[in-house]
């Protein structure tokens, strides 16, 4: 049997950080009629969160 590589383990990681980003108490932290930039604080956070989970990904994935 083929044992799972490091990369495998850090998408894994990746997809247990992504549920933890957007679940819930952390979105909850965020909804508040605050502006930034006039942009509501929640998007700002989402738009954030996703943007370092593709750069996160794109660095595991790429990476030889």
């Amino acid at each position: 049997m083929n044992r799972p590589n490091i990369k495998t383990y850090r998408l894994v990681a990746m997809f247990v950080l992504g549920v933890l980003l957007f679940n819930y108490p952390l979105l909850a932290l965020f909804n508040h009629p605050t502006l930034v930039a006039g942009i509501p604080i929640l998007y700002v956070y989402a738009f954030v969160a996703w943007a370092l989970l593709v750069a996160l990904l794109m660095l595991v994935i790429e990476r030889t």
